[in-house]
């Protein structure tokens, strides 16, 4: 994408799980992101069984339940309606 070039934020396809490690943990750091984020296997198990088309947000409870689930993204992501699915989750 274009706008990926004029931000420098290209990469190549990680050939291992190293190189896949040091593209998520480029785009933690670049994007500021402060909350936890889990690397997914090359087969991509998390995406597989998560993945809503258009992208999505969730959250997943301590019991592995979906407790939030966003409207189909980027636009109708609600960081505020995500974070008090968070504040429930963590604290409820």
């Amino acid at each position: 994408m274009a706008s990926n070039v004029r931000q420098n934020v290209v990469f190549a396809s990680p050939k291992s799980l190293d190189e896949r490690t040091t593209v998520a943990e480029s785009c933690v750091r670049n994007l500021h992101i402060d909350i936890p984020a889990l690397l997914d296997n090359f087969q991509n198990t998390t995406e597989v069984n998560y993945t809503g088309w258009p992208d999505r947000l969730y959250v997943i409870d301590r019991d592995g339940r979906v407790a939030f689930k966003s409207k189909p993204g980027p636009f109708g992501f609600d960081p505020s309606a995500m974070e008090e699915a968070l504040k429930r989750v963590v604290h409820p």
